[in-house]
């Protein structure tokens, strides 16, 4: 229940992404969105925790920050791996992987604390 609850968020970030930004688009409707979500998902946690780990001095000496880049690297992979998402340049997937990550961050917060769950 809880991994269908994460998917659902990841594909409500990816659609308040592309609302905020112009360069950001997923052409289609509810089921892309849930698509995309999955496939950055799986994207993200194979070749993204690779490269994480790859990646984690650098990572260390920026505090974390390096992981944006990483993640906006993950975006447009996802972004030429799916028709479905279009990501105009890497300043767009910069922007949009923080969006994501803020507003998936906060929604698993507020879900994850539920009781229902």
């Amino acid at each position: 229940m809880k991994l269908l609850v994460r998917w659902a968020i990841l594909a409500l970030a990816f659609w308040v992404a592309t609302v905020l930004l112009p360069g950001i688009t997923i052409i289609g409707g509810f089921w892309k969105y849930v698509w995309v979500a999955l496939l950055f998902g799986l994207i993200n946690t194979f070749i993204g925790s690779l490269l994480k780990l790859l990646t984690l001095p650098a990572i260390l000496i920026t505090f974390g920050l390096f992981s944006f880049i990483i993640n906006a690297a993950m975006l447009a992979l996802t972004s030429r791996w799916s028709s479905a998402l279009d990501v105009k340049n890497f300043g767009y997937a910069l922007l949009g992987s923080l969006i994501i990550s803020v507003v998936s961050s906060v929604l698993n917060k507020f879900f994850m604390r539920a009781r229902w769950l």
